[in-house]
C-alpha cells in the first residue's frame, strides 16, 4: 500500500539555478553529491528532491513509499504492471523499484528512507516544512486524457478519489494519507509536470517567499490565494525548469476512512492565484470562477497544520 509521496526527481537543463532556487528560495538544504546531481533535504529524510542535468526539463520520477514493499509488488504485477527493481543506494533508501503509469511517467516505490546524520539547516530562515507522514507535499501532472489515467492511479494504484471538478477542464485529487491530496492531474490535453507543492510551517514563512519571490522578475506564476478543495494559502512560482512549485500553508487535513468524495463546481481558487502565465482569455475564465464563489459567499476554515521539524526543533531547544 502506498502511504506518501517520500521524494521528487527532475530533469533540468539549468541544473545551476537550483541551488539558488530551491535553497535560498524555497529554503531547502543542498546535501553533497555526484555527477552534477543535486539534493535537497526537507526534513530528518537524507533527501525529498533530486535535480539531475539532462537535455530535457520536466519531471523524472516520483518516489511513493509503501508499507509492505513486497505485497506492493505482487498486487502491482498481478493487475498486470511491470515492475523492475531499480537502484535503491541512489535513493537513499532500503529498497526500490520502479514502473510507468500508461502516460509513460516514471513512478518508483520505495521503503526504508535513509535518515541524515546531521539536523535539517534550512537554506533561508524558516520554520519548517510539513512533512511526516503527511510526506513530502504533492505532484500533479498535465495529462492528454483524466479518464484514462484516472482508472490507473485509483483503482491499479489504489489512489483514493478526494474529490474532482469538471469545469473548466477535468481536474482529479487524490489522497494517500491525510493530507487532502498527494496527487492530482489537470486534463489540459498536455503532457508533464504541472507543479509540486511544499507546506511550510508558518504562515509567515509563505509571505516572506513572496515578498522574496516580487524582487525576482517573471518568478510569480499565481499570486497569492487560496484553494477551494484542500484550501491551502499559497502562491505559485515558475522554476528554472519550466513547470511551477506551489508555495503554501494551512492545508486541509482529511480522515481517509470517512471521506467521501465528490464534485466542486466552484473553481480550483476561493480568492487570489491569479494567473499571470495564461492568455488574457483563459485567465479572465478563471478570475470570473473565483468571482462568482466571492458573490456565492464561499468560505473555508483556517486549519493550522502540524509541522514535524519545527516541533522537534522547538522540543530541543
Amino acid at each position: 500500500m502506498i502511504t506518501a509521496l517520500g521524494y521528487i526527481g527532475i530533469r533540468a537543463t539549468k541544473p545551476e539555478e537550483w541551488p539558488d532556487f530551491a535553497g535560498k528560495f524555497l529554503g531547502m538544504q543542498q546535501v553533497d553529491s555526484g555527477g552534477g546531481t543535486s539534493l535537497f533535504r526537507m526534513d530528518d529524510r537524507a533527501q525529498r528532491l533530486i535535480v539531475t542535468p539532462e537535455a530535457s526539463d520536466g519531471l523524472h520520477f516520483m518516489g511513493w513509499e509503501v508499507d509492505d514493499f513486497a505485497a506492493t509488488i505482487a498486487d502491482l504485477e498481478a493487475k498486470g504492471v511491470r515492475v523492475q527493481r531499480g537502484h535503491a543506494a541512489e535513493r537513499h533508501v532500503i529498497e526500490m523499484a520502479y514502473f510507468h503509469d500508461p502516460a509513460g511517467n516514471r513512478l518508483e516505490i520505495f521503503t526504508g528512507a535513509h535518515l541524515a546524520q546531521t539536523p535539517f539547516t534550512p537554506g533561508r530562515p524558516i520554520s519548517g516544512f510539513n512533512t511526516g507522514p503527511l510526506g513530502m507535499g504533492h505532484a500533479v501532472l498535465h495529462v492528454a486524457d483524466a479518464n484514462m489515467l484516472l482508472h490507473f492511479y485509483r483503482d491499479v494504484l489504489g489512489f483514493a478519489v478526494s474529490d474532482y471538478g469538471l469545469t473548466p477542464y477535468p481536474l482529479y485529487f487524490f489522497h494517500v494519507n491525510g493530507r487532502h491530496h498527494s496527487f492530482a492531474m489537470v486534463g489540459s490535453g498536455q503532457a508533464g509536470l504541472h507543479h509540486f507543492m511544499v507546506e511550510l510551517g508558518c504562515l509567515d514563512d509563505v509571505g516572506q517567499g513572496y515578498d522574496l519571490a516580487q524582487l525576482q522578475p517573471g518568478r510569480i506564476a499565481y499570486t497569492l490565494g487560496r484553494h477551494t478543495n484542500d484550501h491551502m494559502t499559497s502562491f505559485y512560482v515558475n522554476t528554472p525548469s519550466g513547470f511551477f512549485v506551489e508555495y503554501g500553508w494551512g492545508g486541509r487535513v482529511i480522515d481517509p476512512p470517512n471521506w467521501q468524495a465528490s464534485e466542486f463546481h466552484d473553481g480550483p481558487s476561493l480568492w487570489g492565484h491569479e494567473r499571470l502565465s495564461l492568455p488574457d482569455g483563459p485567465r479572465q475564465a478563471m478570475r470570473q470562477l473565483r468571482l462568482d464563489a466571492a458573490a456565492k459567499g464561499l468560505r473555508a476554515p483556517v486549519y493550522v497544520a502540524d509541522c514535524p521539524w519545527f516541533t522537534t526543533a522547538l522540543a530541543t531547544h
